[in-house]
């Protein structure tokens, strides 16, 4: 790691809408370092016999953000496809199935949350789930278009509420009915409609459930665009640089209902910066709210060079300010031979460890770009996507740095009480003191 005295005052920057921005210079910061870039993955070397593209995953989580355990089982849910879908076509019919484990490691399809026609939307997008303390489940989800009509992008920020869990020895059922109920739409004010959006994409989804321990308040984050206006005083006048627009939205619920809420302003906006700010969630840790997005490359402002990759901000309280982690915002991306083999990250505390969790997406492309993977005949475009659980990758978090420190097995989630097996080099520091065996190859 560099020699950067943790927590120094990395300045923040104003934003357009929000209290804080992800600004140009902080973005011009943005490299690839030892300390933020994964090592390349592969396949998991047993065949997937799920017969589903798996993606977007996220857990069942308490009030208090923790992972639920329930009778010694726990729960992920990811939006899924058929595997002879091609992959390109998958966010035009992803379903929401729940996942279920003991160890964390072997992960059994439990099928489809929802009852089929039920959920707002032709299909539904990521989003966040709640096992409450009187055992209900709600699934907070986006309902992406419409079940009538031609296919659109349409979004809203949906809720399935009312679930219930079963358990046996042999495994775990989540049980309807839900009642779905449209939670929030674009007021066009703080946040985007699809129709004043001027932009590539159009976001205003993945609601992410979210108690401030500090507070008690309870909240919902979600993935927005701020309106900005063709005359605005903003990214030198130019429309072009003002298309890139993405915000981190919050809203509040006045009583601690799940169900209910009110729009606040957003927390971070990356006006003239990058147009999409996927999957927000937060860790509070040490008195600070670490807050996490997912973002691609081609969706930073052209003048700007980023990464696909997990980005991160550090602030004192829920609303911030906030300034980016390793002076860039840059906490984890893929290494320069494979840049598109993982996305939507996802971070979560383990001990004095941060753990990431993603899925494997498109690796072996041998240069290719990833708008030229379309265009390849289906045959090699299944070959190079991986639609699985992807390895998850372990950081240190130390104020406003990170560090990569390896990586465990695909999907592996472990037990709170789980002891990690050392890094390499933790071994290798071992082996110095003890005059042991030396080792070779990479980190766990």
């Amino acid at each position: 790691m560099s020699h950067h005295k943790p927590d120094q005052e990395t300045e923040h920057a104003p934003g357009y809408g929000a209290p804080s921005g992800w600004s140009p210079k902080q973005a011009r910061r943005i490299e690839r370092t030892p300390e933020t870039t994964a090592p390349i993955v592969y396949p998991a070397d047993e065949d997937d016999a799920s017969g589903l593209h798996i993606w977007d995953t996220w857990f069942l989580r308490t009030r208090d953000g923790s992972i639920a355990t329930i009778d010694g089982w726990r729960v992920i849910f990811s939006l899924t496809a058929p595997a002879d879908l091609l992959p390109g076509k998958r966010h035009d019919v992803a379903t929401i199935r729940y996942f279920y484990s003991r160890d964390g490691q072997e992960w059994h399809c439990g099928g489809t949350v929802f009852e089929e026609g039920k959920a707002f939307g032709s299909r539904q997008w990521a989003g966040s789930a709640l096992y409450d303390a009187d055992g209900t489940v709600y699934c907070f989800y986006t309902a992406a278009g419409s079940r009538e009509g031609p296919l659109s992008y349409h979004q809203r920020l949906a809720v399935g509420a009312g679930g219930s869990v079963e358990t046996d020895e042999t495994g775990l059922e989540i049980l309807g009915p839900f009642d779905h109920q449209i939670m929030l739409e674009a007021d066009g004010d703080r946040y985007e409609t699809e129709a004043q959006s001027r932009g590539m994409i159009y976001t205003f989804r993945d609601p992410w459930f979210f108690e401030d321990p500090k507070t008690g308040a309870t909240h919902l984050l979600f993935e927005a665009n701020t309106p900005v206006p063709e005359d605005a005083d903003c990214c030198n006048g130019d429309p072009t640089r003002q298309e890139f627009n993405g915000s981190i939205g919050l809203a509040t619920s006045p009583t601690g209902d799940p169900t209910r809420w009110q729009f606040e302003g957003p927390l971070i906006d990356a006006v003239c910066v990058n147009q999409e700010l996927e999957r927000p969630h937060l860790i509070v840790r040490d008195g600070r709210y670490y807050l996490f997005i997912s973002s691609h490359r081609h969706t930073f402002e052209p003048g700007l060079e980023g990464f696909d990759a997990l980005y991160g901000f550090v602030g004192k309280s829920l609303r911030g300010p906030y300034r980016p982690l390793n002076d860039s915002g840059l906490v984890l991306t893929n290494p320069t031979a494979a840049p598109y083999q993982t996305y939507s990250w996802l971070a979560y505390p383990h001990r004095e460890e941060i753990l990431v969790s993603s899925f494997l997406n498109y690796y072996n492309l041998e240069g290719l770009g990833i708008d030229d993977v379309g265009n390849l005949p289906p045959e090699a475009q299944f070959e190079r996507f991986g639609g699985t659980l992807a390895p998850t990758v372990r950081l240190t978090l130390d104020g406003d740095r990170t560090e990569v420190r390896g990586t465990l097995g695909h999907g592996h989630l472990p037990t709170p009480d789980e002891d990690l097996p050392p890094t390499l080099r933790e071994r290798l520091r071992e082996s110095d003191v003890t005059g042991g065996e030396s080792y070779a190859g990479t980190e766990n």
